[in-house]
């Protein structure tokens, strides 16, 4: 008789058990798989979102450094054992290494402006872009941004353009253009490009 009762509480146990099992199971199972998938949905879109951003920072940081280089190393001309720059002519005398002040060229001026402005204005824009990030609303577009970017790129082929046709010794056959003009012409289509892609870009809604 004891046996038969103790049998029958421990199925009665097992089958409360099994019971209260199948209805955790019933009601975690859907909030599981719910989760999952706006976890996955979510993850998705702020990956693709944080690909894009961590791509345009890179891309502006980049022309920001290149026109710094540009601007500021002695590297746009050079003639044999003379380098020239938009601020020093500097050049190799028995091992030493002396520099004398640019000329006061009205052109050369106009470019030393040029320069200076497209970089300030392409970190100018990179300012606006991280704070419009934050304060724009969603949906809008960093034309703010965009503006300032743009401009940058116009001061840069602005300048290249004039150094390209007002710099002397262009017949000469020692005559070569240094690394800093050339990085000032690439400047010029990846601050462009850069100031395209603030046109379109959109906040997330």
């Amino acid at each position: 008789m004891e046996g038969n009762t103790t049998k029958t509480k421990s199925r009665l146990e097992e089958s409360i058990v099994g019971s209260h099992s199948k209805g955790c199971l019933a009601v975690f199972l859907p909030l599981s798989l719910l989760f999952r998938g706006f976890r996955y949905t979510c993850c998705s879109v702020d990956t693709t979102m944080l690909v894009v951003l961590v791509g345009i920072v890179i891309l502006h940081l980049t022309e920001i450094i290149i026109l710094i280089i540009s601007t500021s190393v002695n590297a746009w001309r050079m003639a044999g054992a003379r380098t020239y720059d938009l601020w020093y002519d500097c050049q190799t005398v028995n091992g030493g290494y002396s520099c004398l002040g640019a000329h006061d060229a009205d052109w050369l001026q106009a470019v030393q402006a040029l320069m200076v402005l497209a970089t300030l204005f392409c970190m100018l824009s990179f300012i606006f872009f991280l704070c419009q990030l934050f304060t724009l609303a969603k949906g809008g577009r960093f034309l703010f941004t965009a503006v300032f970017q743009v401009l940058s790129s116009l001061f840069v082929m602005s300048g290249a353009i004039i150094y390209t046709v007002m710099s002397p010794d262009e017949q000469n056959a020692e005559h070569s253009y240094g690394y800093a003009f050339v990085l000032a012409w690439l400047a010029f289509p990846l601050t462009l490009i850069s100031g395209f892609i603030y046109i379109i870009l959109r906040k997330k809604e």
